[in-house]
């Protein structure tokens, strides 16, 4: 494994006594497998392999997990909604409290997908039914909207929802997951004023960098931001998302980011095998 091109100065993130944290949800199953290398917590290449990931994880491989990964009955608090905005009409599935919510978490998907993806239960190795788990019991919201494009609209579509459930509960952090092309809705938040002012932290799941992101409102106000991305990536590939990682430390080396490496893993492993209550709470502790 090739040594990072600058050194990693690492800030470390304690739990204050007031910080939230996630009450566990099958962690022993979704828990990162052996950690291969390590720069502190910020910097980890984890151990991946598709037959025990994939095969040995699914019922159906990609498809269906196994039922021990999976609670259904998190359907019950599971809506299919339609929030009209000045921005237009914006589908979206709400999972758990749409008001007085202690923590609100939105999956944007990438291209060719929908807002189905983010609730389905069985895909990805029920990782997805996972945070729907982890957000109703905790009090939380969980929200996977559709969107119109990934640009400009698509940006104030997905601001407009952020604006409505933010108001709904005024307490609650605000965490935007990305996967793939969905990324350019997590920088163009970032990048927005007023919605930045907003936002708890930003997870880039398999997805794409961005150099504004260094001058933007999110990076002043020192917005947490995950990067998990599979070493074998064939549409954004891995060294240039390593290579922006760095590049955020080397700007202010206590920012709050952390990169998890999948070894060996392809486009959609860091949407399987992130582990969504590791980094909520990581993020709850970081500001």
């Amino acid at each position: 494994m090739r040594s990072l091109a600058i050194s990693l100065t690492l800030a470390t993130f304690a739990f204050p006594a007031h910080a939230q944290t996630l009450a566990p949800y099958k962690d022993e199953l979704f828990a990162y497998p052996a950690i291969l290398s390590s720069e502190g917590e910020a910097y980890r290449v984890v151990d991946y392999r598709e037959m025990r990931d994939i095969n040995e994880r699914d019922e159906v491989p990609e498809r269906r997990a196994q039922g021990k990964y999976v609670s259904t009955s998190v359907r019950k608090v599971q809506q299919d909604l339609v929030l009209k905005t000045d921005a237009g009409d914006i589908s979206h599935f709400a999972v758990g409290k749409t008001e007085g919510a202690s923590l609100i978490v939105l999956y944007l998907h990438g291209q060719g997908g929908s807002r189905k993806q983010g609730v389905d239960d069985f895909t990805f190795g029920g990782n997805f039914n996972r945070i729907k788990n982890l957000m109703a019991d905790n009090g939380g919201l969980y929200l996977s909207p559709d969107f119109s494009d990934f640009g400009d609209k698509g940006v104030s579509g997905v601001a407009a929802l952020i604006d409505h459930y933010a108001a709904q509960s005024p307490a609650a952090r605000i965490v935007v997951a990305c996967g793939s092309m969905g990324g350019q809705l997590c920088w163009g938040l970032a990048r927005d004023a007023k919605a930045a002012k907003k936002l708890g932290g930003l997870m880039l799941l398999g997805s794409l960098w961005d150099d504004a992101f260094l001058k933007s409102p999110a990076f002043k106000a020192k917005v947490p931001v995950f990067f998990g991305q599979g070493s074998k990536d064939p549409v954004f590939p891995i060294d240039k998302q390593e290579a922006f990682f760095r590049s955020i430390l080397a700007k202010n080396k206590a920012y709050p980011t952390r990169f998890v490496r999948f070894e060996t893993g392809t486009h959609g492993t860091p949407i399987r095998m992130t582990d969504w209550r590791e980094t909520l709470n990581w993020m709850l502790s970081a500001k």
